[in-house]
């Protein structure tokens, strides 16, 4: 009976480490198993405390196998507590951003600098992937976190085309791709999420009467190749320099989205601003001035350059 009572005080004793920790519990038996914990400094480093542990688990079997994942330690934490986290604790998981706005070659670097995530990442579309921040355990595969952003990606798309402005788009915009693409411009377009909708209104009435877009961040894709930002400014020759996302030389939508927009922007392409106007312009305080001449657009211009 004793011996018993010693037993479970020991089963429930604080541990040896005064820190909490973080360990990576492989795949194996027990013993591979409170090696590693051992080593951690989460069970004391003694033999008996390791033959103790072995005894612990399978006197306790009857709670639940002992999984291999990354699991988060608290200090002076006992055998009783260490085999609850094992069998039922939660991974930890580690945090992945992407963000809105990002081409698919710097969501590619992103996902391959990510050292928890596993694999290749697998050949991507521009505007495949929805902008989200994701908690992931240890050892997700890259290919994983792709199909879980794509998903996301068409559900938000086709409940956005559903509730679309049918009205106001009605004749330029013609399907979900279509909208994508307007969306990635006005994403790249503005930061402010308040002027979208006129973004998008500015866009559309030049889309109706045939009017070219001329939007500098789709020549900027072209001419960066699809990263999507320059290490330079923006030049008069980037202007003249042909290609199929050169807004300034070819009427209508780019053949393809520009970046994976925000479900803001998305909105925004779907439910546009009433206004005539057709030109936009930078305020030289983070947002823009919108006019409906071409007159006004230029005194517009004129109170950039003079830092008005």
């Amino acid at each position: 009976m004793a011996s018993a009572v010693a037993g479970y005080g020991h089963y429930t004793d604080p541990g040896p480490s005064p820190e909490a920790h973080v360990v990576v519990v492989p795949h194996g038996g027990i013993g591979q198993v409170s090696a590693t914990l051992q080593g951690a400094g989460v069970l004391s480093p003694t033999w008996s405390s390791r033959l103790f542990f072995r005894v612990a688990t399978l006197v306790t079997r009857a709670d639940g196998p002992v999984h291999s994942a990354e699991f988060a330690f608290p200090a002076r934490v006992s055998v009783a507590h260490i085999l609850t986290i094992l069998r039922h604790g939660h991974p930890v998981e580690h945090m992945v951003t992407v963000p809105e706005g990002l081409t698919v070659k710097r969501m590619e670097v992103l996902l391959q600098q990510a050292s928890f995530l596993t694999g290749d990442t697998p050949p991507l579309s521009e505007g495949q992937l929805f902008p989200e921040t994701l908690a992931l355990p240890l050892g997700t595969p890259r290919s994983a976190v792709v199909v879980r952003l794509s998903h996301l990606m068409d559900e938000r798309l086709q409940h956005v085309w559903a509730g679309r402005d049918v009205a106001a788009l009605d004749g330029v915009i013609r399907s979900p791709q279509e909208l994508l693409i307007l969306a990635s411009l006005i994403e790249r377009e503005t930061a402010e999420p308040s002027e979208r909708p006129l973004v998008a209104r500015v866009f559309l009435n030049r889309l109706q009467l045939g009017m070219r877009l001329q939007t500098d961040p789709s020549v900027i894709y072209g001419v960066s190749e699809g990263m999507g930002v320059l290490s330079r400014p923006l030049e008069h020759d980037d202007l003249l320099t042909d290609g199929p996302y050169n807004t300034y030389l070819h009427a209508g939508l780019p053949p393809g989205p520009i970046c994976s927009p925000s479900l803001t922007s998305l909105e925004a392409a779907a439910h546009p601003a009433t206004s005539k106007a057709l030109y936009f312009v930078a305020n030289g305080h983070g947002g823009h001035r919108f006019a409906e001449t071409l007159d006004e657009h230029n005194r517009n211009v004129q109170h950039l350059r003079d830092g008005n």
